[in-house]
């Protein structure tokens, strides 16, 4: 290889490596205060096809906040669903949440209701979990972090009726999201960290 090129490919690998250093460090600060274990989570600049490789918690929301609304705390879709994890306005009034403007201006009050929403549901779907993991239905092994997410797709009601068809009773949302879809691909995170708890709130 020329000199040339090789320093221009030098230069090109310490810039790619130095915007996510940089990245890493900016996304520190809402999981300290919402207590994920200090992990960090994916800066919205850095590319998201890069692997997540640690497949915990903090790996499991930001793979499902992407497939939502791409990492965007301020997304509304057009069905009326708000933030980072497209919550409805439904929900968020479950948490006593009801200025909708400001919720999409507060990144830290989304991520404690994404963490008190699956407290809530893993409650709901404690014995389907039980029941179900290590299962395999329609193709698919049947995680505790994939039924997470489809019930945050479906709601746990729908997941249950699927489950418990074994794969018969489907649900897709109106883009074409599926249970199924779901449980394909955020199985297999480490989830255990959330507590099963049917009087979830915002600061528990």
């Amino acid at each position: 290889m020329h000199p040339q090129n090789r320093k221009i490919q030098f230069i090109k690998k310490f810039l790619f490596l130095s915007i996510i250093f940089l990245g890493f460090i900016n996304a520190t600060s809402i999981d300290k205060k919402i207590g994920t274990n200090n992990k960090v989570t994916f800066p919205k600049f850095i590319d998201y096809n890069i692997p997540y490789l640690q497949k915990d918690f903090v790996g499991f929301k930001e793979a499902l906040a992407f497939k939502e609304s791409q990492g965007s705390y301020t997304v509304v879709n057009t069905l009326g669903y708000l933030g980072k994890y497209q919550f409805g306005r439904t929900t968020l009034q479950r948490f006593k949440i009801y200025n909708t403007a400001a919720f999409l201006k507060d990144p830290e009050l989304q991520e404690k209701a994404f963490i008190a929403l699956c407290k809530v549901n893993k409650w709901i779907l404690r014995k389907d979990i039980r029941r179900s993991v290590g299962k395999t239905i329609n193709g698919i092994k049947i995680t505790e972090s994939g039924i997470l997410a489809a019930a945050h797709l479906s709601g746990a009601g729908n997941v249950k009726k699927y489950l418990r068809s074994n794969g018969v009773q489907g649900f897709s949302d109106a883009y074409g999201s599926s249970i199924k879809s779901y449980l394909r691909k955020f199985g297999g995170y480490n989830v255990s960290n959330i507590i099963a708890d049917q009087d979830a709130t915002i600061d528990s």
